[in-house]
Order: structure tokens, then C-alpha cells, then sequence
């Protein structure tokens, strides 16, 4: 079952990842690879925030959990293309976008991670305040 729920999370996670590429050729013309970065750094805040609280507070069951934390979020960030996109700034001689891209996938991703920890244990803290007051 777990490995059914997490397919089904990739499928979701990958779509998503696909129509957020399209969005951002749409409204932005630039040559840097804002669409992997947004989607990395907003996966980073979000596997975060989960995993402080929604897969602490137990009432998800572990294959959806799976499911969400290695399918869903799994499939839509992705390292390969950051690499490859990096890689391809590299060759065209584009090093300083290349090096900034890296240190604002890396910084970005931690940054938002951090937040998502934070933002998660916060409200699982007050959900398990809430448990006990009743």
C-alpha cells in the first residue's frame, strides 16, 4: 500500500512541478532558473513544516505520510535539474548567475526549512497544549 500512496504523491508532486515550470515561462522571460528554485526552497519550508507537525501529531496514517514527505514533495523538488541547470549556466559562461543561483538554492532551502521547523513545532505545540486542556 505504502508503495501505491507514494506513486500517487509523485504523480501529484511531479504535475505540480511541471505546471509551476509553465507558470513561471509564462510571466517571466529571464534566463535564470527561478521555477526549480521556487520549487525547491518552497518544498524545503514545506517537508519542514510537516514533518514538525502534521506527521507529529499522529492522525495521518504512515502511507500518507509517505506519500506527502517522499512522493508529493519528493517529486516536486528536484536536485538533478538544479545541477543540470547550474551546469548549463557554467557553459554558457554565465559563472556569477551560476554561483549565485547555488548559494540562493542552498541558503534559500535552509532558510526556509528553518521556518518550516519553526512554523510546524509552533503549531504542534499549541495543538498539544490544546489536548491537554481538554
Amino acid at each position: 500500500m505504502t508503495y501505491i500512496a507514494v506513486g500517487m504523491g509523485g504523480v501529484i508532486g511531479s504535475l505540480l512541478r511541471y505546471g509551476l515550470g509553465f507558470f513561471i515561462k509564462d510571466t517571466y522571460s529571464g534566463l535564470f532558473p527561478l521555477a526549480t528554485l521556487l520549487a525547491n526552497v518552497s518544498g524545503s519550508f514545506l517537508l519542514a513544516f510537516l514533518t514538525m507537525h502534521l506527521f507529529r501529531i499522529g492522525r495521518l496514517h504512515p502511507h500518507w505520510a509517505t506519500a506527502l514527505g517522499t512522493g508529493l514533495i519528493g517529486s516536486f523538488t528536484t536536485f538533478s535539474t538544479f545541477s543540470i541547470e547550474t551546469m548549463h549556466l557554467l557553459q554558457a559562461g554565465k559563472a556569477g548567475t551560476a554561483a549565485f543561483y547555488v548559494v540562493a538554492s542552498l541558503a534559500g532551502g535552509l532558510l526556509a526549512a528553518r521556518f518550516g521547523f519553526n512554523a510546524g513545532d509552533a503549531l504542534f505545540r499549541r495543538f498539544a497544549k490544546g489536548k491537554e486542556t481538554t
